[in-house]
């Protein structure tokens, strides 16, 4: 290993300031705020930070942006049930859990429900407050007779990111009973492609990011053993390898593909085969001197939240020095996911290949 360490005072500094107040050009992604939140704060969970955070404080704004059934006509927004990704609409601060009068057009998210069960794990709540049912309902309206699965009721969007989203929820939730698995098994295998990625719908182009969360979506359900040509998609996945990762042949490298393709190669039982001096080295060099991460090491490529998270992610999946283990199924710590066994009598844990 390099005696070249990432320097984590810097990191945790970089979060500091990313935790008081975004800058400007994140305003565009208002809608979004649950997500960055993610980023955020789950890089302060791999670096062993976490309780230094406002827990109760970050717990109660998280449980104010789940969308509840009206209390008036509880079947009025069935459709609607999950979390908003931030409190942009205006909706009163309704931390309690309990059914509110609802507000037209306010729709749960499926990707903004699994960041928030996510974060809920992280911060050592117990899901008390979490409408269960009703998210399960609304999983089973967003998936579709292809099994593919939507991202909110009404949207037209629909492919691999949100199949992803669904079994992690149920996961979380250790209720399977909504979402229909054979049909999402069948969805992935007509995913694959003729090099052996898997692309976010049947015909689509292989790309890093929906083969991890095809791999992802199997080895949380159990059946990864189903998909034909694991290893010529290990050897698809390992060829993204240059410096750091790409997510497809002839992209550039990036640093969030250390999570997206080093995760995938982990489920299939191989982080033996990432080549640990070219990680590091990419990513070092991504590293920017007020302490979070770039994309790309170009001069002028500024941090973000989003590759800085990543970027630690994939210095977990090496090993590196003070990083916590991040589940590569899940997307965050180790640590988090084995708080489940606490929340659920009979948990059952997907099996994953640990690594050194």
């Amino acid at each position: 290993m390099s005696s070249i360490d990432v320097d984590l005072d810097k990191v945790k500094n970089y979060l500091k300031l990313n935790m008081r107040g975004l800058p400007e050009p994140y305003s565009s992604q208002d809608s979004s705020r649950l997500t960055l939140s993610y980023f955020v704060i789950s890089s302060y969970d791999i670096i062993g930070q976490i309780d230094s955070l406002q827990k109760t404080e970050i717990i109660n704004w998280i449980y104010s942006l789940q969308i509840l059934p009206d209390k008036n006509f509880p079947e009025k927004n069935k459709h609607f049930i999950g979390w908003r990704g931030s409190p942009f609409l205006g909706y009163p601060f309704n931390t309690n859990g309990e059914p509110v009068e609802t507000l037209p057009h306010d729709l749960g998210h499926i990707a903004m429900t699994y960041v928030a069960l996510a974060l809920l794990l992280m911060l050592g709540d117990d899901f008390s407050r979490v409408n269960k049912r009703a998210i399960l309902d609304a999983i089973s309206i967003l998936q579709q007779p292809s099994g593919n699965v939507g991202a909110c009721y009404g949207s037209s969007e629909s492919d691999m990111r949100y199949i992803y989203c669904a079994c992690c929820i149920c996961y979380m939730l250790n209720d399977w009973s909504t979402l229909d698995q054979e049909l999402i098994v069948k969805y992935i295998l007509e995913s694959q492609s003729y090099d052996y990625g898997i692309g976010q719908g049947p015909k689509e182009e292989s790309h890093g990011g929906s083969t991890f969360c095809a791999l992802a979506s199997l080895s949380l359900i159990g059946r990864l053993d189903s998909l034909p040509h694991k290893d010529k998609l290990l050897k698809w996945l390992i060829n993204r390898q240059e410096m750091g990762f790409n997510g497809r042949p002839n992209k550039l490298a990036d640093t969030c593909y250390s999570f997206w393709i080093g995760a995938s190669i982990g489920l299939l039982g191989h982080f033996d085969l990432i080549t640990e001096k070219l990680t590091r080295s990419f990513t070092l060099s991504c590293q920017l001197p007020i302490g979070g991460f770039a994309k790309l090491p170009e001069h002028g490529t500024p941090p973000d939240v989003l590759h800085t998270y990543f970027s630690l992610c994939g210095l977990s999946f090496i090993g590196e020095k003070g990083i916590e283990t991040v589940h590569p199924g899940l997307g965050f710590s180790q640590r988090a996911h084995d708080r489940l066994y606490h929340i659920h009598r009979n948990f059952v844990p997907m099996k994953i290949t640990k690594y050194e």
